[in-house]
C-alpha cells in the first residue's frame, strides 16, 4: 500500500492499491471535489480482502494528481474516464470492476460506453446520469442547503488550515442520513489529511466547471455490462429517485437500497456495500 505518481494521458496521475495484484482488479473513483483518501483506508482493506485488488486513485484537481488554475476548465468527463482506463494501463491490467461514487458513477458509465472491452461489471454509489440525460426526467436536484451553504465558501480564509478543515467537516455533515451518526473523528482525519496532501486544494471547485457532452446522450442503454447501483433514500445531492432512474435505464442493473442513506459510503454501510460488490463481481 503505497502511493504512486504515473504519467497517464500526459499528466501525473497519483493512485494506491491494497491486496494481491493476482486477484480481479476494483478501480475506484471518487466523486467531485474529493480526492481518493475518501475511500477510506479500512473500507479498501476490507474490500482487498475479499479477494480482489483493490486501486483507488485521484482524480485530475484533486489530491497529488496534476491541478490546474482554478477557475479554469482544462478537460472533460470523457477525460476523466480516459485516466480511469489510463490508471488500468499502468498497472497492466486489462479488464477491471469499475466502482463509482457521485460523479466516479458518472464517469464509470463514460468509461463503459467507450471502453466496453475494459469493463467487467459497474457498481454505482450515490451517482446518476452523466450527459444531458437526467434533463428530460424530471429527476430532483440537490437540496438547497448544501448549495447555500457551500454558497459561503467564498468568505472563508482558505489559508487557515483548521478553519477549512471545520469547514469541510460541517459540508459533509449535511450529506449524513438520518439512519447514521455522523462520525466526525473519522471524516476530520480525512479531511485534514486531504489539506495537508492536496497539491493546489482550491483547484477541487474546478469539478463543477464540468459539463455533460451531447454524445453521450441516450447511450445509457447501450452499457453492457452488469451494473450495480446502489443508493440511499435521504441522499440529498443525487436524491434516490436518480438511483431508481438508473436501475430502470441500465439495461443490466439491480437495485441496492440504503434506507436512511444520505450522499455516503457510512461506515455502519460498509459490510452490505462489500458484501454486495464481493458478489456483483463474483459473476463476472
Amino acid at each position: 500500500m503505497r502511493e504512486q505518481i504515473h504519467k497517464i494521458n500526459g499528466i501525473d496521475i497519483c493512485t494506491e492499491s491494497f491486496g494481491n495484484p493476482a486477484h480481479p482488479a476494483v478501480l475506484l473513483i471518487m466523486g467531485a471535489m474529493c480526492s481518493m483518501v475518501y475511500w477510506d483506508d479500512e473500507f479498501c482493506q476490507r474490500l482487498a480482502d475479499t479477494g480482489r485488488f483493490v486501486i483507488r486513485f485521484d482524480n485530475r484537481d484533486v489530491g497529488r494528481s496534476v491541478t490546474y488554475e482554478p477557475g479554469t476548465s482544462h478537460y472533460t468527463v470523457t477525460d476523466m474516464a480516459d485516466d480511469a482506463v489510463g490508471v488500468l494501463d499502468a498497472y497492466g491490467i486489462e479488464v477491471a470492476h469499475l466502482v463509482g461514487m457521485s460523479l466516479g458513477g458518472m464517469i464509470a458509465q463514460v468509461a463503459a460506453i467507450k471502453h466496453p472491452q475494459r469493463v467487467l461489471t459497474m457498481t454505482l454509489i450515490a451517482s446518476g446520469f452523466f450527459g444531458s440525460d437526467d434533463n428530460t426526467r424530471n429527476l430532483p436536484s440537490m437540496d438547497e442547503k448544501i448549495l447555500a451553504y457551500h454558497a459561503n465558501g467564498g468568505a472563508l480564509d482558505w489559508s487557515d488550515d483548521e478553519a477549512v478543515a471545520n469547514y469541510l467537516v460541517a459540508g459533509s455533515r449535511l450529506l449524513c442520513g438520518s439512519k447514521h451518526s455522523f462520525d466526525e473523528k473519522r471524516v476530520y482525519k480525512q479531511v485534514t489529511t486531504e489539506i495537508k496532501r492536496a497539491n493546489h486544494l482550491l483547484s477541487m471547485f474546478n469539478h463543477a466547471l464540468l459539463k455533460g457532452e451531447d454524445f453521450y446522450e441516450g447511450k445509457v442503454k447501450d452499457i453492457d455490462v452488469p451494473t450495480l447501483v446502489i443508493h440511499g433514500t435521504e441522499d440529498t445531492v443525487l436524491p434516490y429517485a436518480h438511483g431508481l432512474a438508473l436501475a430502470e435505464e441500465i439495461p443490466q442493473a439491480s437495485l441496492m437500497t440504503l434506507e436512511g442513506t444520505g450522499h455516503e459510503v457510512h461506515s455502519d454501510d460498509w459490510d452490505r456495500i462489500i458484501q454486495g460488490i464481493f458478489t456483483h463481481t463474483s459473476v463476472s
